[in-house]
């Protein structure tokens, strides 16, 4: 284990209870972390040599380069998100882990609720996601984009099965030197959009995910790991469709699905360790990790663009 930072104790804990894990030790470089009966070294390459597998929870800076030296040792690799911080860093993480695992940690694949949506997917139309959080330091490094959105961008890419065609962003600084809150529009070439707002600096937690496709609506709560759907017979925009206009049978029906909670980190890292045994491919691999990656820097440069513009904005208002 590298990294014992807030989420990294969480991989711990269900790394030490796992009954196809011997966690050899733990790597940080704080020396206030310490695990009962578990070895703590400062410098994670004291581990090479002792394991055959790693999950790495350090600063997503350090990503590509602790990636790297564990790939190139022949450590398969479960990585937290994001992949890495830049293009350059993914990509070296994808040449090395032929032969190896490369799992990325984009938890909501394995949100039971999440798995539910999936099998109900057809044609996709219209997203509308909120990834609200109150402010931590824990990933004061990144911007929210990469911190938060990135779980969603992960989403929306299975979903749709496309890279957007378009892209339209803002986003402002708040508490951080970073970006703490984000509104994004993401056009497919199917014709399908998304509505994304993702922010760590509010006074509640939201994490919904709200999807339509024809005939249907479909409501995701991440953290109840709850999905409800509406579907309704008639075409959409016709009477006695789906949204009920007056003068036709409305027709619908509601449905809660039938899930069974989980915990959604327990059952990541049981697929790692089932990849590393098996030497099957994760269902977030490398490649899935890197494609999430390039949307989520495609939209802070767009939050760039916007940032010069209002500054623009502001300069031309003031007085001579």
């Amino acid at each position: 284990m590298i990294g014992a930072g807030k989420f990294g104790q969480n991989h711990v804990r269900h790394l030490t209870a796992h009954a196809g894990v011997e966690l050899v030790g733990v790597a940080d470089p704080n020396p206030a972390v310490q695990f009962p009966g578990i070895a703590v070294v400062a410098d994670y390459r004291e581990l090479i040599g002792k394991i055959d597998c790693a999950v790495v929870a350090a600063p997503s800076s350090l990503h590509a380069e602790i990636g790297s030296v564990l790939l190139e040792a022949g450590i398969d690799v479960l990585m937290e998100k994001p992949i890495a911080e830049d293009a350059a860093g993914a990509q070296r993480l994808i040449s090395l882990a032929k032969g190896r695992i490369l799992q990325i940690g984009h938890l909501e694949r394995f949100n039971p609720a999440v798995e539910a949506l999936a099998t109900k997917i057809k044609l996709p139309l219209f997203f509308e996601i909120h990834r609200l959080s109150a402010f931590s330091p824990r990933s004061h490094d990144i911007d929210v984009v990469l911190d938060l959105m990135v779980h969603d961008l992960d989403l929306l890419l299975t979903f749709t099965g496309q890279m957007p065609s378009a892209i339209h962003a803002a986003g402002i600084r708040v508490l951080s030197k970073k970006v703490d809150i984000a509104n994004v529009r993401i056009e497919f070439p199917s014709g399908c959009v998304a509505n994304l707002t993702a922010s760590r600096v509010s006074t509640e937690q939201v994490r919904k995910l709200r999807m339509f496709q024809p005939h249907e609506y479909h409501s995701l709560d991440f953290a109840k790991q709850e999905l409800f759907s509406i579907q309704g017979g008639g075409p959409m925009g016709q009477a006695g469709g789906p949204m009920g206009q007056a003068g036709g049978p409305m027709g619908f029906q509601f449905q809660h699905a039938a899930i069974t909670k989980r915990d959604s980190l327990a059952a990541e890292l049981d697929e790692f360790i089932a990849c590393v045994q098996t030497r099957s491919a994760p269902r977030v691999d490398g490649a899935a990790g890197w494609r999430a990656l390039e949307v989520a820097l495609a939209i802070i440069g767009k939050i760039e663009e916007h940032a010069r513009v209002v500054e623009a904005t502001l300069a031309a208002q003031q007085p001579e």
